[in-house]
């Protein structure tokens, strides 16, 4: 089995190898399933690893992240049961013991920080190698066992793009630029990346883009309904940021509290719009409107202090698998509301509670 990408000399050979060890393992009956997140970097593995598999002669079937689903949901892995699949890719999903579907053939493609390794899978991850690998880096290194896959060498850049990788560290992502345009994948990073932050969460025009594109100006120039539907996603999201925005923080110690009520999954980037100005704390956006009688929330931290290790000490007793994770300096979860409140009243700031879900009242904010 093909472990941790990090106790390996050479991560890019390790995740080809373990690629075609996966395909050995599934059967020549069913379909592959390419799971994934719907962000950019999740969407744009997901097309490297489709595209692939197509070349290669077999059948690949795409199936992403729903609005507050988890992998492990029992519904997640009926709806996965169902497609009578010979394997699965797990892309960006995070990475856990639990198998999705057991005694299915998997293969897990991921770069945050693990919570265990799912016994019998194989497990591409990226996360302790320096510098970082996106999910989409290695969905490309990945490919490479079934042929030249050269020509998608820009979807691994959005992914790069996506998650904020430093450009100097990756050649890959510096080759793409001069290849492709180094505006124009940040332009298409932005459009793949706003349907899923919008209300409906839908990110299926970005996954249809992905899988048809020849390179990022088919997604920035496109004239078509997919192009479209991005556009307009991204319009809702920027005025859904505007209002977000003009929320104060709340401050108690260390931690500041950014809370509002919004059907769009903007509190990552209002966490980090704050991270930038509270140098000093460790930034926490949180969103009462993004799916009723929940508290989705994304901390962000200038200081360096490790946030995952933040929220373990304040996890609050009932909290779920979809509380802190991700990665050290950009994690976040979703409480029940009852959950919240416990949580918040840890921190020191009881009036950030949550008295009516269905609304934003004076004590929110």
């Amino acid at each position: 089995m093909i472990g941790l990408l990090h106790h390996l000399s050479d991560p890019r050979r390790a995740a080809s190898a373990g690629f075609t060890q996966f395909l050995e393992q599934c059967g020549a009956d069913g379909p592959i399933v390419v799971f994934s997140h719907f962000d950019a970097d999740g969407l744009a593995a997901a097309a490297i690893l489709i595209r692939a598999l197509h070349a290669g002669g077999r059948e690949a079937v795409p199936l992403v992240i729903g609005k507050g689903e988890t992998p492990w949901d029992g519904t997640v892995g009926a709806r996965i049961a169902a497609l009578n699949p010979a394997g699965l890719i797990a892309a960006d999903l995070g990475t856990r013991a639990e198998p999705i579907v057991a005694g299915l053939p998997t293969l897990i493609v991921d770069h945050h920080c693990p919570t265990g390794i799912p016994a019998g899978a194989i497990t591409l991850s990226g996360n302790g190698l320096e510098p970082e690998p996106t999910s989409a880096l290695i969905a490309w290194w990945a490919a490479a066992a079934v042929g030249d896959v050269s020509h998608l060498q820009w979807l691994a850049a959005l992914g790069l793009i996506g998650d904020m990788a430093d450009e100097a560290a990756f050649p890959e992502l510096a080759e793409a630029q001069a290849r492709w345009g180094k505006t124009a994948l940040r332009d298409a990073t932005s459009l793949v990346n706003a349907p899923r932050r919008t209300a409906a969460a839908d990110p299926s025009p970005a996954l249809r883009l992905l899988l048809a594109a020849d390179g990022p100006k088919a997604i920035t120039k496109g004239d078509d309904a997919d192009a479209h539907a991005l556009a307009d996603a991204k319009a809702e999201v920027r005025q859904a940021v505007e209002a977000a925005k003009r929320v104060a923080p709340r401050v108690a110690g260390d931690v500041a509290v950014i809370l509002f009520h919004s059907p769009c999954q903007i509190h990552p980037l209002i966490a980090q719009r704050w991270r930038g100005r509270l140098k000093d704390k460790v930034v926490i956006a949180a969103n009462s409107g993004y799916r009723p009688g929940w508290v989705h929330f994304a901390a962000r931290s200038a200081t360096g202090r490790d946030l995952i290790a933040f929220l373990a000490e304040h996890r609050p007793d009932g909290a779920d698998s979809r509380y802190g994770n991700g990665h050290g300096q950009a994690t976040g979860g979703a409480l029940p509301v009852d959950l919240w409140n416990r949580f918040i009243a840890d921190l020191g700031l009881p009036d950030q509670r949550i008295i009516n879900p269905n609304e934003q009242g004076d004590a929110q904010g």
